[in-house]
């Protein structure tokens, strides 16, 4: 769910990210598969599954070697957009940044928008304007431009609209039977794009220990 949902919004926001797909593996997929811990991975997986396109040749992105691939406003970009979806896991130990075809690529965001793990949907709204203090460990925040700009670029591209859009590609299935699920999920991004002065002034503070 967190893979769709945050593919669709990087894709709204025109940053680079392998081409996304669903894609259903039938019952019997990898029946020939040899080791036990992946069949039961396979076995698993039957049905939909959220895949990139695989991006022959690709490294993984070493920030101090790759750093001039992107600009300021670039990276300010990825740190917003990563502030955004709450994203955890793009820091030096794990970038989850791809360098490949002469381009800079996202990857790996299933450690992001953990606040659906909380029980009531109804409650997800009240996290909208938190703060993400994580932030501080991101991979790419000492070089990144600044942050307001990166707000002012990207935020108006986040309507109603596009949002609404994105949580409907998502299978019903990802999303669960719980009433008003869809509109929860578009709701909570709507309000932290609106609501962002608390998460916007934290990442701000943080690029000044960078």
């Amino acid at each position: 769910m967190a893979e769709a949902l945050a593919a669709g919004l990087a894709q709204a926001l025109a940053l680079r990210i392998p081409a996304a797909a669903v894609i259903a593996l039938a019952d019997g997929f990898g029946s020939g598969e040899p080791d036990p811990e992946i069949q039961d991975l396979l076995r698993a997986s039957h049905g939909p599954n959220f895949g990139l396109a695989y991006l022959p040749g690709a490294l993984a992105y070493d920030a101090a070697a790759d750093r001039g691939l992107l600009s300021p406003e670039a990276a300010a970009d990825i740190v917003w957009f990563d502030a955004l979806i709450t994203n955890v896991d793009r820091t030096a130990r794990n970038t989850n940044l791809l360098l490949g075809q002469g381009s800079v690529w996202l990857i790996d965001h299933g450690a992001s928008l953990y606040f659906h793990h909380a029980a009531a949907p109804e409650t997800w709204p009240a996290r909208a304007a938190a703060a993400f203090p994580q932030i501080a460990d991101h991979v790419l925040l000492a070089q990144a431009g600044d942050i307001h700009a990166a707000h002012e670029r990207l935020g108006p591209l986040l309507t109603e609209a596009v949002v609404t859009s994105v949580v409907a590609a998502v299978p019903e299935q990802w999303r669960g039977a719980a009433p008003g699920i869809r509109e929860a999920y578009v709701t909570y991004v709507l309000q932290r794009v609106a609501n962002a002065s608390a998460w916007l002034e934290r990442t701000h503070q943080a690029q000044q220990h960078a």
